[in-house]
């Protein structure tokens, strides 16, 4: 029976009336507050009540001893009794997550038959009760308040899926669970020989260009002042280890130009801790442009990416200032503005939930409600900010000693002190000794077994699977850089990765057109290029934002040089050669810096032909064009290519607009462009828009900033005549660039995202809001939609349903002002 979005508030006569034929009952999306009568149906397998106003788990649900499937996600239960999972012997799947339990009840392990349980986002401390499930596979504790997972929870059990991401682990620390079940497994046994308590926090100077990020690094690595010059400011990352009063530091020191920012999502991580440099000389009280760039900015885009961070503001210049009472002027100034911008966010996610709460079904919209009261759960705390003079050794040591009480407090770094195994520091230092040693080269690459081999010799009980778990987890917090995830790179680490950061900086700067400018005559002839290819390279790159494969390699090699580093083998790893890219463009395309600019090459007539549902290879992986070129989205300009390819919009085109809340992080749109043109080759892009195309179908997108909303608009450009074949083609095409917004999303956790459809009378401002639109990415049905052909909007325009909504049953949609038409049902649970 299905009862979805009926707004029941107690459980119907028909269904409790009909006691043994019944076997599944889908209650999702309803308004119960109980279950009275549940237990009549003794026959029951499945049943739905996800998304309820369930306060406590029902206790008469153990009376439904057939049961194999329940699903509670979704609603405010807050305890569960005893004398409950005991008596479903049955029960293999239970879906609790989103709920508010604390803890979970003793006899839980006595469920004997349960193979999936999700009991993430909800407020548990401990596991203990799970241990001695006998047959869990997959189990999902993620945002949790989890401190520790019980070792016997892994012995003697082979989970398939295994989540704890978000919870303030310090046995094994996050950084080890994002390693997966072996790493976890690995962890322990390790555990067993040999434990120490240690305490890391990484530090990220952040701030606009000359606030005194470097100064202020480096005097507190020293202990006493130490300037700066302009001419040695940071270019890219410069990386500082520094131990404290046993607190281990690692100083992340980023450069301020927004060139340099696009990068920076690659380094930034959770459990940080951020200092935000201000510039307290130039900073204007009177020019709301001035909060804007030195303060706004940058703390939007820390709470975007890392919403549980804590920043502490730092007035840099102080001594430039007229006098102390300038200095504490500007200081209340700028906390005034902290507290609005934060009070303000809040409020702003708080009077969405009502709005979506206020529509006239909010249960489609739950999905949604979750995700914002999941960003207002979050704890970004911004601490006051200390004024500073840099050239003063007793205002370095009052910043240093606020520093140390600032992460000593539990409340406020709560896992800043982790349980590792010894081994764990052992095979850190002696990764430092062999770099001392010579037996890794200096610049720090090193082949991944050849350092296996090497750690082996000096760590005989480790085996290759307990090292690469260590390694793992020295990348996560910044030791060093092992991209397993990239093929290309997977038997490579960069035991230095400042080493790393200094080939980035050869590419993505601030000064890119004077470095190729000043590139001498006979650097030029080593690539067979002339002058004039030079001049050429430069107006592409200030026109078109392209770089040419010739002019990357003759930069990399130039830092290279400078870096006293002559090994040609290495030279051609990291920089390729005439017949093959190298590795720094992989990594730049990896992270998604960089794209391959469009290359034409005749077709192979050899090449294998492509058949759905089954894995496709290219007739010739390796294609590189020695003479093509990398786009770099970020540095483009304008929008000319775009406009003349797409032309003028039309109002009947088919369009779905993508709200962003509380804003687009800056490089988001570029990072989705070039994530999206790895998909459709055939694009165009420019400052804020992209336009693709397959075969004659042409979709464009296209950023939108505001003073108030933030989106992305996806606009599908309409034939003469919409066939219903091409209508559906349309939404395929809509449907991957969603897809590819929903990956990138996940990046930045504190985002979220709201669905609409634009009326498509010209002129009108009315929309239609999307319910819970992941359905429809996740879903691989092909049903359509329960809908009436035709949608009428609030000022009164009809319009055809299927150029609003796409066909499929995983949307559901309502206008926000009154939508007249029907409701999709389907089933959420799956």
């Amino acid at each position: 029976m299905d009862f979805a979005g009926k707004k029941l508030k107690k459980l119907p006569l028909s269904m409790i009336n009909d006691r043994e034929g019944i076997r599944k009952v889908d209650l999702q999306r309803n308004r119960l507050r109980d279950v009275i009568g549940i237990s009549h149906l003794s026959n029951l397998k499945e049943l739905n009540l996800s998304r309820n106003d369930l306060g406590e788990f029902p206790r008469e649900i153990r009376e439904l001893q057939q049961l194999e499937k329940l699903y509670m996600n979704q609603n405010n239960i807050k305890s569960i009794p005893e004398n409950v999972f005991p008596q479903l012997k049955r029960l293999t799947f239970l879906k609790l997550s989103t709920n508010r339990l604390t803890d979970l009840p003793l006899d839980m392990k006595h469920c004997q038959s349960l193979s999936y349980l999700n009991i993430s986002n909800n407020s548990l401390r401990d596991l203990q009760s799970l241990v001695g499930l006998p047959r869990l596979k997959e189990l999902f504790v993620e945002r949790n308040r989890l401190e520790e997972l019980p070792v016997s929870l892994f012995q003697g059990k082979e989970f398939s899926v295994f989540k704890a991401s978000g919870n303030p682990l310090r046995k094994p620390p996050e950084e080890v669970c994002a390693g997966g079940l072996k790493d976890i497994k690995s962890y322990f046994s390790m555990l067993e020989d040999s434990s120490s308590s240690v305490s890391t926090v990484k530090t990220m100077f952040l701030g606009s260009s000359m606030a005194g990020k470097s100064t202020l690094c480096r005097s507190l690595k020293k202990g006493q002042p130490e300037p700066v010059g302009e001419d040695d400011r940071t270019v890219g990352i410069e990386i500082f280890d520094v131990e404290k009063e046993n607190i281990r530091f690692l100083f992340w020191d980023f450069a301020g130009q927004e060139e340099y920012y696009f990068t920076h999502h690659v380094f930034i991580t959770p459990n940080a801790f951020v200092i935000l440099t201000v510039d307290l000389c130039s900073y204007d009280m009177d020019k709301p442009k001035s909060f804007d760039e030195n303060v706004s900015f940058w703390l939007k885009n820390i709470q975007l990416k890392v919403p549980n961070s804590v920043v502490l503001l730092v007035g840099t210049h102080a001594d430039e200032c007229k006098d102390a009472t300038e200095v504490s002027g500007k200081k209340r100034d700028i906390e005034k503005k902290v507290k609005e911008m934060l009070s303000e966010w809040k409020e702003n996610l708080s009077q969405q939930k009502k709005t979506l709460q206020d529509l006239k079904d909010p249960a489609l919209f739950s999905e949604q409600i979750d995700e914002i009261d999941r960003l207002s759960e979050y704890d970004f705390r911004v601490l006051d900010l200390i004024p500073m003079d840099c050239t003063k050794s007793e205002d370095i040591n009052r910043l240093l000693n606020h520093i140390l009480q600032t992460v000593s407090n539990k409340n406020t770094f709560p896992n800043i002190e982790m349980t590792l195994p010894r081994c764990y520091q052992e095979v850190e230092q002696d990764i430092k000794k062999l770099i001392k040693e010579e037996a890794i080269p200096q610049h720090g690459i090193v082949a991944l077994d050849d350092l296996l081999a090497q750690l082996k010799d000096r760590h005989e009980e480790l085996n290759n699977e307990k090292l690469s778990c260590i390694l793992r987890y020295l990348h996560r917090i910044g030791i060093i850089m092992w991209y397993e995830e990239i093929p290309a790179l997977r038997n490579m680490v960069f035991v230095e990765p400042s080493f790393l950061i200094s080939l980035f900086k050869t590419i993505v700067r601030h000064d890119l057109a004077q470095q190729l400018e000043a590139i001498p005559k006979n650097v030029l002839k080593q690539e067979n290029a002339l002058h004039i290819h030079r001049d050429t390279w430069i107006r592409d790159f200030q026109e078109k934002a392209t770089l040419t494969n010739k002019a990357i390699r003759i930069l990399v090699r130039s830092e290279l040089k400078q870096l006293a580093l002559d090994d040609e083998d290495l030279v051609e790893e990291v920089v390729g050669t005439k017949e093959r890219a190298g590795n720094l463009l992989t990594l730049l395309q990896h992270f998604e810096v960089c794209l391959p600019s469009k290359l034409t090459s005749p077709l192979n007539p050899e090449a294998k032909e492509f058949t759905p549902d089954r894995k496709w290879q290219p007739s010739n992986p390796s294609i590189y064009n020695p003479d093509g070129a990398c786009l770099f989205p970020s540095f483009l300009s304008n929008n000319t290519q775009i406009e003349k390819m797409w032309g003028m919009d039309n109002p009947e085109d088919l369009r779905v607009h993508v709200y962003f809340l509380p804003e687009i992080p800056h490089g988001f749109f570029h990072r989705l462009i070039v994530k999206t043109c790895s998909f459709y080759p055939t694009h165009w892009v420019g400052l804020n828009e992209c336009c693709f195309c397959s075969g004659e179908k042409r979709v464009l997108l296209r950023e939108h900033r505001s003073d108030t909303d933030h989106f992305i608009e996806i606009r599908y450009k309409k034939t003469i005549l919409f066939k219903p074949e091409e209508i559906q083609k349309a939404w395929d095409m809509v449907k991957v660039i969603m897809m590819k917004l929903a990956v990138l999303t996940k990046q930045w956790r504190g985002l979220c995202q709201l669905v609409h459809s634009p009326c498509r009378h010209q002129g009108c401002t009315d929309s239609f809001e999307w319910g819970d639109w992941q359905d429809w990415l996740d879903s691989s049905r092909a049903d359509i939609f329960n809908l009436d052909d035709k949608i009428t909007c609030r000022d009164g325009h009809v319009r055809q349903t299927e150029l609003l909504f796409p066909k499929g049953p995983s949307v559901s949609h309502s206008n926000s002002r009154g939508c007249h038409g029907k409701k999709s049902a389907y089933d959420k649970s799956k």
